[in-house]
This record gives structure tokens, C-alpha cells and sequence, in this order.
């Protein structure tokens, strides 16, 4: 068990600052009353161990910060197990990241590392930012300053992308690093979503986005052409169009990514939504896919409860970060 420390009956201190990002159990000593110690466990990923201080990033992505003279024991323990639901891979945060960038696809990309830097003339954040993975293969003061020099030169603002349990969520935080676009990433199995009910007129399916699709798209400003090359990229790749909805789905293995639902105010209400969801499952589930996902901003109240009724569930969650200086 995490919070088991005890060796011979004494507890022990088994990490060092050579283990940060990985998974651990640590104990610290809160206060001690009459006599009697009080402790509280934390577990998550070692984001730092400097100067004196600990952090560790719990998978709710909250880091917790825990003074080294107050640690009383830790140790190294086994990866999380990944949330699992009936017709859904199991999958990290990192994976499926990564199948969410190639279903967004930047027009520009290079590694640093395990790092992907992303550029597409600016439009969303998504396909402009640097998608965080593992080691950058330099220390990371480095990779920051890679970062924000290889944006400076396309004329971009420096912005990075990372998973909520990203060890290196405090690092950047202690060096300045904004946290903004905090979105959720939500899973269910695609099967339910085949039998969506059809809406009051056909949907109509394409592989390219017609002018009514992109007219009734409304997330590009004056970025349409970089936009049309984002939207338009991803393994097998289906538009859906009705009279007052637009959606999106791109199928990639088992993998169905749903996005750009959008229906006109003054048609809301009326099921369309529900019917594109409904006509891009089956096209995904007719290409082989069997899970659904989707990207939603964490303080979008008005659509979680939509996917709650679909059956999609939090997988985890993702954020930005950008430099105040």
C-alpha cells in the first residue's frame, strides 16, 4: 500500500531528487499536540526537490507543496491505474494527447526531446503550443528557452500544453509560467453513441468542410486560411452538416475524436447536437473505432451535462501555460 512506510518499524525516507517525475508516496509531519505526532500522506509525481521544498503533483493536477524538514518518510510507487470503461482502451494522459495532436494536426512541427513544438500560423492554442510529454533531452531551462526563442521566430507568443499531473506543472509555475485554458478530456465507449436518435433533417456527411460548414464555424477570425488546414487534417477525417448544426469527428485506430459541435442559438434545444454525435458515431464505428473522446473547457457548464447524458466520463485533465515576463 502507498502509505505503507514502515521497514522494521521505522519510517524511512527512500527518494532522493533523482527521482523526480516519478510516482510516490511521502509522509510529513503536520504538528505535534501533547505529546502525539499528526501526519498526512500525499501521493502523486515528484514535480521538484529544490531548495528545501518538495512538490507533488497529485492527479487531480493540485501540487502540493511540503517543507523537506517536516518529511518523515517516502518511496517510489507503482504508476496509477488508468480509468477504464467498458469499450474504452486503456491509455495514459500522454497517449492519448498525442492522438488528440494528430487529429488537430499543427502545419509546422519539431521535437525537442520528447517535446512537440507546434505551429499553425496562430490559429487555436491547441495547434500553436508545445505539446509537453516526457524528458525535452535538455535541462529544462533549456527547452524554455528553445521554446520561447522558436515561437519568437514565426512570430508567436511562447504557450505550452501539459497534463494537469505533468511533473513539470510547478516547475513552470516557480518560474513564472501563467496557467490558463484549463480543459478536460472525456472518454466513453462509441457503441451507445451509434444509437443517438436522428434529428429533424438529415445530417450530411463529407470529407472536406462545403461553405455552409464553414460558414457556420465561427472559431477562426481572421485566420481562415491557416484554420481550413487544421480543421481539415487528421487520419479519416468527416464533416457533419444540418440545417442549424455543424460537428466534426476524426477516426484514428480506436480512437473517435468529436469536436466543433455547434448549433445556432436560436435553434438550440432541439435534439441537433445529439444528431450529429449520433450520424459521426456511426461513421466512426463503421471505420472500426469503438472508443469516443472529446475536448471540453473545464468551466463549460452548459455542455458537460450533454456529454454526461452521452456517457462520456473525465479521463483527465490538460492546461496551458505562458510566460508573464
Amino acid at each position: 500500500m502507498p502509505g505503507d512506510f514502515s521497514s522494521g518499524g521505522r519510517l524511512e525516507i527512500r527518494i532522493t531528487p533523482a527521482d523526480v517525475g516519478k510516482r510516490v508516496s511521502v509522509r510529513q509531519l503536520v504538528e505535534i499536540v501533547d505529546g502525539h505526532p499528526t501526519f498526512t500522506d500525499t501521493v502523486g509525481v515528484l514535480a521538484s526537490w529544490d531548495a528545501g521544498v518538495v512538490c507533488v503533483t497529485r492527479r487531480s493536477g493540485e501540487t502540493v507543496r511540503i517543507a523537506q524538514a517536516s518529511l518523515v518518510a517516502g518511496k517510489v510507487v507503482p504508476p496509477a491505474p488508468q480509468r477504464r470503461s467498458r469499450g474504452v482502451p486503456e491509455v495514459t494522459a500522454e497517449d492519448l494527447e498525442a492522438t488528440a495532436s494528430r487529429a488537430w494536426p499543427a502545419t509546422e512541427t519539431e521535437r525537442l526531446g520528447d517535446w512537440t513544438l507546434r505551429a499553425a500560423g496562430g490559429f487555436s492554442r491547441r495547434a500553436n503550443s508545445v505539446l509537453v510529454g516526457g524528458d525535452p533531452g535538455v535541462p529544462l531551462d533549456d527547452a524554455l528557452g528553445r521554446v520561447v526563442a522558436w515561437y519568437a521566430e514565426r512570430g508567436l507568443p511562447p504557450l505550452v500544453q501539459l497534463p494537469d499531473s505533468s511533473p513539470y506543472g510547478a516547475s513552470l509555475e516557480d518560474r513564472g509560467w501563467a496557467r490558463e485554458g484549463d480543459t478536460l478530456v472525456r472518454t466513453a465507449p462509441l457503441a451507445p453513441l451509434t444509437r443517438l436518435p436522428a434529428g429533424p433533417a438529415d445530417v450530411a456527411l463529407t470529407r472536406t468542410p462545403d461553405a455552409a460548414w464553414l460558414a457556420a464555424y465561427h472559431r477562426t477570425g481572421d485566420l481562415a486560411d491557416a484554420a481550413l488546414k487544421v480543421v481539415a487534417g487528421g487520419p479519416s477525417v468527416w464533416f457533419a452538416t444540418m440545417p442549424g448544426a455543424i460537428g466534426r469527428a476524426v477516426v484514428d485506430g480506436p480512437w473517435a475524436l468529436f469536436g466543433a459541435v455547434e448549433v445556432i442559438p436560436e435553434m438550440r434545444r432541439r435534439g441537433l447536437a445529439t444528431a450529429v454525435m449520433g450520424a459521426l458515431a456511426r461513421q466512426a464505428a463503421a471505420e472500426g473505432a469503438t472508443a469516443a473522446y472529446l475536448q471540453v473547457e473545464a468551466d463549460n457548464a452548459a455542455a458537460r451535462p450533454l456529454y454526461d447524458r452521452m456517457g462520456f466520463t473525465d479521463h483527465h485533465g490538460y492546461h496551458y501555460r505562458r510566460p508573464t515576463a
